[in-house]
C-alpha cells in the first residue's frame, strides 16, 4: 500500500474507531437506556451511540475538516474534500443495551463516491478487521500480530453456514422469518449475530460461508464490504446488482451465486 492517502485514511479510522470502541466498553454505564427510537419501539437508540458517534467526527474532523460524513446517528456533512466519512459507531445497538458482546464500531471512507478504506474493530472479541481497496484485508486481535484474510473455500450449498439479519418492523420481520424458513432446510444451517458489520467481517475472516440481510443503510455495510471482497469474497445485492437497502449479500465464491439467487427466488428483496 503505498498511496499516502489511503494510508492516512486508514490511520485515522483505525484511531478513531479504537477510541470509540474504548468509550463503548468502558463507558458503558450500568444504568443504560434508550435514549431514542427509529423504525419502532424495538429499534433503539442509547446514549452511547450518539456519545460515539461524536467522538469520531470530532477527531477526524481535527484532522480533515474539509471531509463530509454520513453518520447512523446524525451526522451528514456535504464536505469539499471528495473524501466522505460513513460511520455506525455502534453496530449491533439491541446487542450492546442488553450486554451482549456481538458489536462493533464501523467506519468506511469513500473518496468520490467509491469506498476505499474501512475498519470494524470489535472490542468485546479484541479484533480489528481493516482493508484498503486493492491492498488485501486484514485483522489484528484474535491472532498473533497482523493477520491476512482470506474467505472460505467454497463448499457445497447444503455445507454452507450462513448468517442473517432481522429488520426491527414486525410485519417485514415476519417475511424474513419466512425466507429463512425456506432457506434452512438447504443449508447447514443459519446464524443471526445481530450486527451487520461484524457478520460481513466474519465472512472475510473465514467463520461465515455467507450472509444476507435486507434493510441495510450505507453505515452498515460499507466498511465491511469492502473488508469482505477484500479478502476474495463476492458481494452484491439482487443479480447483476451491488448491495443495497433492498438486499445486501456476501459470500465465497460457489456459494455467492446459489445463494443470491435463491433468495431472488425466495423474495427476499422486499417485505
Amino acid at each position: 500500500m503505498t498511496d499516502p492517502l489511503h494510508q492516512e485514511l486508514l490511520k485515522l479510522a483505525q484511531e478513531a474507531a479504537r477510541r470509540a470502541g474504548e468509550l463503548l466498553r468502558d463507558g458503558r454505564p450500568a444504568d443504560l437506556a434508550v435514549a431514542a427510537t427509529k423504525s419502532s419501539p424495538i429499534d433503539v437508540v442509547t446514549e452511547m451511540d450518539i456519545a460515539a458517534e461524536k467522538l469520531i467526527t470530532d477527531l477526524i474532523s481535527a484532522h480533515r475538516p474539509d471531509d463530509g460524513f454520513l453518520g447512523e446517528e446524525g451526522a451528514s456533512v456535504q464536505g469539499t474534500s471528495g473524501v466522505r466519512w460513513v460511520i455506525d459507531p455502534l453496530d449491533g445497538t439491541v446487542n450492546y443495551l442488553y450486554g451482549l458482546p456481538t458489536w462493533a464500531v464501523s467506519i468506511a471512507a469513500e473518496q468520490d463516491g467509491e469506498t476505499i478504506v474501512g475498519v470494524v474493530y470489535a472490542p468485546m472479541r479484541g479484533e480489528t478487521y481493516h482493508a484498503v481497496r486493492g491492498a488485501g484485508a486484514w485483522a489484528t486481535g484474535a491472532w498473533e500480530g497482523e493477520r491476512a484474510l482470506a474467505c472460505r473455500p467454497a463448499p457445497p450449498l447444503d455445507q454452507a453456514l450462513v448468517s442473517t439479519g432481522f429488520n426491527y418492523v414486525s410485519e417485514v420481520r415476519a417475511h424474513q422469518a419466512d425466507v429463512a424458513q425456506r432457506l434452512i432446510p438447504l443449508l447447514r444451517d443459519i446464524r443471526r449475530s445481530g450486527s451487520a458489520a461484524v457478520d460481513l467481517s466474519d465472512v472475510a475472516a473465514g467463520r461465515l460461508d455467507g450472509y444476507y440481510e435486507r434493510g441495510l443503510h450505507p453505515w452498515d455495510l460499507a466498511a465491511g464490504d469492502l473488508i469482505a471482497r477484500e479478502a476474495g469474497a463476492l458481494t452484491g445485492g439482487r443479480p447483476g446488482e451491488r448491495p443495497a437497502h433492498h438486499l445486501t449479500v456476501a459470500a465465497t465464491p460457489g456459494v455467492f451465486e446459489p445463494l443470491q439467487q435463491l433468495l431472488e427466488d425466495f423474495g427476499a428483496w422486499h417485505d
